[in-house]
Order: structure tokens, then sequence, then C-alpha cells
């Protein structure tokens, strides 16, 4: 039983080590529980996707991702492609004047199947998120040996802790975004974290 609870920490610890950074996902989770918008929904999503992305690294999944490569070029072209576009509306954004952002404010809010989509697109159109839960922790799982499931629980733990943290936790920061400058500065700060990744995956092939 030790063994198995440390190989559940052993996923945890990676797990959050891999998912706590900035990122698209996160950067789009933050955006949400600032604005209050479908934040249950996006984290489930979020961790739920995880969920499911461990377990297929650790049932063999990231052995075939391995030893098809044009399968991830596939993925990160499309990858780029969608965070650019995603950038360019973050700039955009950023760029409109106070009164602008005031009256957008007041406009309703963004539907949860658009939310849903976004979330679905950040995070299974990213190839970092295949190579860090299907093929590293997949790997490292199996380093594990009986106990590569009681790891993998430890990494879906952190995913579990993390999001819903980040989500629900942004509200501790809407005092801070009161103003429309604020919102343009977080705009512009996930503008260059969406193109930056992109121009990375694109450089990474």
């Amino acid at each position: 039983m030790l063994a198995a609870l440390l190989a559940a920490l052993s996923g945890l610890g990676l797990g959050l080590s891999l998912i706590v950074a900035i990122g698209s996902q996160n950067a789009f989770v933050l955006r949400q529980g600032l604005r209050r918008e479908h934040v249950g929904v996006v984290v489930l999503v979020c961790v739920v996707s995880d969920a499911v992305l461990i377990a297929a690294g650790v049932a063999g999944a990231g052995a075939a991702v391995e030893a098809v490569p044009g399968l991830l070029t596939v993925v990160r072209v499309a990858g780029a492609v969608f965070l650019l576009a995603y950038g360019v509306l973050a700039a955009r954004r950023a760029l409109r004047p106070p009164a602008v952002l005031e009256a957008a404010g007041a406009r309703g809010p963004t539907s949860v199947r658009a939310a849903v989509a976004t979330t679905l697109a950040l995070t299974w159109l990213n190839p970092h998120v295949y190579l860090d839960t299907v093929v590293l922790l997949g790997s490292v799982a199996q380093g594990h040996g009986g106990r590569s499931w009681w790891f993998a629980a430890g990494a879906v733990l952190g995913s579990a802790l993390w999001f819903p943290l980040l989500g629900f936790g942004a509200a501790l920061l809407r005092p801070l975004f009161a103003s429309p400058r604020a919102w343009r500065v977080l705009d512009g700060l996930i503008a260059v974290v969406m193109v930056v990744l992109a121009v990375s995956l694109v450089a990474g092939g």
C-alpha cells in the first residue's frame, strides 16, 4: 500500500509540474474565472480531458503516437493556426478603447457551447498536451509497473486540484480587474502567450 501511495504522489507531483504553467489552456480558464462565465463547465472539460489523455497514455497510446510522427505534425499545424487566431482576437480586445471595453462588459455572457468548444480546442489541438500527458506521463507511469494506474490517479488528481483552484480562485483577483485597463493588459498578455505558443509549435516542427 505504501508503494502505491508513493506512486500516486509521484504522479501528483509530475502532473502538477506539467500543468501549473502559463499556457493557452490555463490562460483561458483564468479569463473565464475572472469573468465568472461557465467556470464549472470549463473546469470540468479540462479535468475530464486530462483524465482521458492520461489514461490513454498509461494504456499504451503514447507508444502509438510516437510510432506515427505524422499525426503530431497535423495536430501541431492545426493547433498553431487555432492559437494564432485566438491570439489575434485577444489582441483586438486589448486594443479596444476603455469605453468600448466597458460596453462589452455589459453584453450577455459567452454561450456555454462557445466556452466548451474553445476549451476543447485549446486542449485537444495542443500537441504539448499529448507530449505531456500521453507520452511523458504514460512513459513514466509504465516505470511504476503494476502501480502505473496509481501513478495515473495521482496525475489526474493534480488536474482535479489545479483547474478548480485556477478557475474559481480567479474571483479573488476580480478587484484588480475592476478597470477596463486591467482587462486590456490581461488580453494583451494572453495574445502574446498565444502567438508565442503558435510560433513555437511551427518552429518545433
